[in-house]
């Protein structure tokens, strides 16, 4: 019986040891990450993770609160190291961290951490569509913007910077979309952007002798921002039509907007010559008045107000 109890104070004291050693340890392994924090966050985090496994494996109170810290170290660590990656500019790898981060700080009920990992998602989507955008990878660039659009639908700048992608890219249709939704939400060069998007459409849709529809471009760009060169189109597009007296207004307009364009006088005479043949005198006289002292059209604009008369 004797030695029974002897073997069992034996095995006790044998355990005691094993227990002391495993959690000195882990304790060591917490001490080298915190030490190695200001150097290598990689490497501490690591250490942490290396004291939390050993810490998990030993029972009592001692151990229970390393398991506490270690668990409150690692999310903190993990954040770190994904500003790390985004101030570097290695977006891909933050976004990996970032998730790493939330998930483990909501497994280890540290809430301040998640929250903050999942609110810097779009910003890094954001960093990252910027930077591709200025490097012409439009369609890279696009693809992160619409992550930030998806994450944040009140950025208005994130629409912006998305049409602009999307309109590089060939994308017209789902440019217009991202930027009509960027003008909501008071872009000023949204509207500026559609306005020219709508120009080149019209542009195009007259040189392929679609009038009406070029017109109809032509006016969705002047909603947006009114330019002489839609109105010059306009007017065109309404000569082409047969509707002269529309035309007219159009390069009224044109004029009353440009009114030290280099054509000018070539839009003047136009709209006299086009009243003329329309039967309109009265506009007729008036803007061949306009061409006395045109070194180009002065003559013909005499002549043409002698007849008139």
């Amino acid at each position: 019986m004797k030695k029974l109890f002897a073997a069992i104070a034996a095995f006790g004291l044998a355990a005691t040891m094993a227990f002391a050693q495993d959690y000195n340890e882990a304790v060591d392994a917490f001490n080298a990450g915190a030490q190695a924090l200001e150097s290598n966050k990689t490497e501490a985090l690591a250490y942490f993770r290396s004291a939390l496994e050993k810490a998990q494996a030993i029972e009592g109170e001692e151990a229970a609160e390393l398991v506490i810290k270690c668990k409150e170290a690692i999310p903190g660590v993990l954040m770190s190291i994904a500003k790390e990656q985004i101030n570097e500019g290695n977006y891909d790898a933050a976004l990996t961290t970032l998730a790493e981060t939330k998930t483990v700080a909501t497994e280890y009920e540290i809430a301040a951490v998640a929250e903050e990992a999942a609110s810097l998602v779009p910003n890094v989507y954001m960093r990252k569509g910027s930077s591709l955008l200025k490097a012409k990878d439009f369609a890279g660039a696009a693809v992160a913007l619409e992550e930030v659009t998806k994450l944040t639908p009140e950025d208005g700048t994130a629409f912006l910077l998305l049409g602009q992608a999307r309109l590089q890219n060939g994308e017209s249709a789902a440019a217009i979309e991202a930027l009509e939704k960027a003008n909501e939400m008071g872009e000023a060069q949204a509207a500026k952007l559609l306005s020219n998007t709508y120009l080149k459409q019209g542009q195009a849709l007259l040189k392929g002798g679609k009038a009406a529809d070029a017109i109809a471009a032509l006016e969705k760009s002047n909603s947006y921002v009114e330019s002489a060169n839609a109105y010059k189109l306009i007017a065109s597009a309404y000569t082409k039509s047969g509707k002269s007296a529309s035309a007219i207004e159009a390069y009224k307009k044109y004029l009353e907007i440009n009114p030290g364009a280099k054509d000018a006088d070539d839009i003047i005479f136009t709209i006299a010559a086009t009243a003329q043949k329309a039967g309109d005198k009265a506009t007729a006289k008036e803007y061949y008045q306009k061409l006395a002292g045109s070194a180009k059209y002065a003559a013909q604009a005499e002549a043409q107000l002698k007849v008139l008369k």
